[in-house]
C-alpha cells in the first residue's frame, strides 16, 4: 500500500504557506483552503500542478473527503 500525505502536510513539508501555494499556481489562498478542507473538488491538472509543486507523485497525495457547503 502507497503511503499517502494530506494536501496541507505535503505543502507544508515544503515550506509553503497556502499564500506562496496560491501564488506558485495562480490561485486564491481561498481554493487552497478549499481543496485542503474538502469544500471544492480538485481538477485533475490543478491536481498534477499541485504534485509537481510540492515535489511528491500524485499516488502519495491524501485528498480529503469531499464536504458539503453550508446553505
Amino acid at each position: 500500500m502507497t503511503p499517502k500525505i494530506t494536501l496541507k502536510a505535503a505543502r507544508v513539508n515544503v515550506n509553503m504557506t497556502q499564500d506562496d501555494a496560491a501564488k506558485a499556481l495562480g490561485k486564491t489562498k481561498q481554493t487552497i483552503v478549499n481543496w485542503e478542507t474538502g469544500m471544492t473538488e480538485i481538477k485533475y491538472r490543478d491536481l498534477c500542478a499541485l504534485s509537481e509543486l510540492y515535489s511528491m507523485p500524485i499516488e502519495y497525495l491524501e485528498l480529503p473527503p469531499k464536504r458539503m457547503k453550508k446553505s
